[in-house]
């Protein structure tokens, strides 16, 4: 789902970032008036999830490959203005230095993944759980249709961006300038990827976080971090139950490289020129502006081989979630300074 630059025209991205503008910024003014600054080590971690979840690509029949997301996960867990915050900071950091979706197209990947999937997502789960208790059968069925219908809304909306554009955009021998694939095309090869693969994996991946933060920290679904403790505790024992399964996580990551196939609508210019037997000419134009320092989660100094792959995505992960979480941070900083700034007259 990650739309690289080229595959949608300037017409399409420059609106992409002009809703997601605002969307900004009233996503900052709602996480700063909610969180705590003790609750923004729970938003980078949460960031950090949604960074890898999306690393671990699922083969998918036809050759291709789909990913989850998590971001209805970390609405559900934190709000959905948060979760446009975290899944926002993430798809940044994968579009500069992975090169895992474009520049350009940043807004539109961000109005998909950070705005449209956690808002319809949890939205439908709070009316599915209604007043249910969190980690009850009905909340975690909640949890589950909430995120797999989050994911293929955001799909189906990404379908609609690509299938768009050969109805509007043409060069003067009437061939497609951007994605040459019609929406009779890209709804149902995004939808039966995200539908029958992706989406029950984000459903069964949200219920299972969902039944086990509710057993182990059941505090951090109000936003609020762990108690506190009568004496000194540190970074790792106060979110040790969330930690534990980040690690383990980043340790599995290579798993991701089992699906060799690139997601529908990822491809390159030279698998789009073997399929088609050429490029269009706005795609060419637009495509690989950006040089990613770790293209594709890899390090071209390690090789091509099983163990430079594996190595590279290994790095991969721990360099996303130190860039990840310095940006929090940072900008945890920013929120803290406005704040102590609202006080003076």
């Amino acid at each position: 789902m990650h739309i690289p630059d080229g595959y949608l025209g300037p017409q399409t991205t420059i609106p992409g970032f002009a809703v997601m503008v605002p969307a900004w910024a009233v996503a900052f003014k709602k996480v700063k008036a909610k969180l705590e600054r003790k609750n923004i080590p729970t938003l980078a971690l949460c960031s950090a999830f949604s960074f890898l979840v999306m690393m671990f690509n699922v083969p998918v029949a036809g050759g291709s490959s789909a990913h989850a997301v998590g971001a209805v996960l970390i609405a559900i867990l934190l709000g959905p203005w948060a979760a446009t915050v975290s899944v926002s900071t993430a798809l940044l950091i994968q579009a500069l230095i992975f090169g895992d979706g474009g520049i350009l197209s940043y807004g539109i990947n961000c109005l998909n993944m950070a705005v449209v999937m956690p808002f319809t997502g949890y939205y439908l789960y709070k009316l599915i759980a209604g007043k249910s208790k969190i980690g009850s059968s009905r909340n975690i069925a909640a949890s589950f249709f909430g995120s797999y219908f989050g994911l293929n809304i955001a799909a189906f909306c990404a379908s609609v961006e690509f299938g768009i554009q050969p109805l509007l955009f043409q060069d003067a021998a009437g061939h497609p300038l951007y994605c040459p694939y019609p929406l009779s095309v890209s709804i149902p090869s995004m939808l039966f990827a995200h539908g029958m693969v992706a989406g029950p994996i984000e459903g069964i991946l949200a219920a299972a976080a969902v039944t086990y933060i509710a057993r182990v920290t059941p505090q951090i679904f109000s936003g609020n971090a762990a108690p506190e403790s009568a004496g000194p505790v540190s970074f790792f024992q106060r979110y040790r139950n969330i930690l534990i399964p980040i690690i383990a996580m980043i340790v599995l990551t290579p798993l991701g490289l089992i699906a060799s196939g690139t997601a529908w609508g990822e491809w390159g210019t030279d698998e789009i020129k073997d399929a088609l037997g050429y490029v269009p000419q706005g795609l060419a134009s637009l495509s690989d502006q950006w040089n990613a320092l770790m293209p594709d989660y890899s390090l071209p100094a390690l090789g091509d081989g099983t163990f430079g792959s594996v190595a590279g995505y290994l790095l991969s992960a721990f360099a996303g979630i130190l860039l990840i979480s310095a940006l929090i941070f940072l900008m945890s900083r920013l929120v803290t300074k406005g704040r102590k700034g609202t006080g003076r007259k």
